[in-house]
């Protein structure tokens, strides 16, 4: 194809004050739209509506000295969320224990109480799981023998926030 055989340009195609105006208004939609998303959405940060990451902190952390040459014991957190997303405590391990579970303990109402083992536990954004005895807690199987007062270390796996590494002391069960 050579230069002569294109088509030559309409002769009446100028660029008028309606021409132009349509023009911009299709180009400036999508760009204000935009800049309407994007103000939005920093006064929505701004403002600490977006939230923040999980933080988690673990305080009160005890285990239950096994009784009776008994194996296997209870471990018990307090699990608080300073962030501003849910988590999920989902394991526990420890290299002191054979075997850590989370289990839940529930009172049937007629003076007998079970115990099931759970899956994950949601730790609410601002908000505190507090284990014990009579609700959540983790049982674990113990390899050698303690003494009150020793420290025990755990890691408490989360979805979002990862492990978290924690010592609990051995103490009296109903101390």
């Amino acid at each position: 194809m050579s230069g002569s055989d294109r088509p030559a340009p309409p002769e009446d195609w100028r660029p008028t004050r309606r021409r132009l105006r349509g023009t911009f208004l299709a180009a400036a939609a999508p760009v204000i739209a935009c800049l309407a998303a994007l103000c939005g959405l920093t006064a929505w940060a701004t403002a600490g509506a977006a939230g923040t990451p999980p933080r988690i902190e673990i305080g009160a952390a005890r285990v239950f000295l096994p009784y009776a040459d008994k194996e296997n014991t209870a471990a018990f957190f307090q699990i608080s969320n300073r962030g501003g997303a849910d988590d999920e405590l989902v394991s526990v391990t420890s290299p002191a224990v054979e075997r850590a579970m989370l289990s839940r303990h529930d009172s049937t109402g007629t003076g007998a109480d079970t115990m099931a083992m759970t899956g994950p536990v949601t730790v609410p954004a601002g908000g505190t799981v507090a284990m014990s005895p009579f609700g959540l807690d983790v049982m674990v199987r113990v390899r050698a023998r303690w003494q009150v007062g020793e420290g025990v270390p755990f890691v408490l796996h989360f979805r979002r926030s990862g492990p978290v590494e924690v010592v609990a002391f051995v103490v009296r069960p109903g101390s």
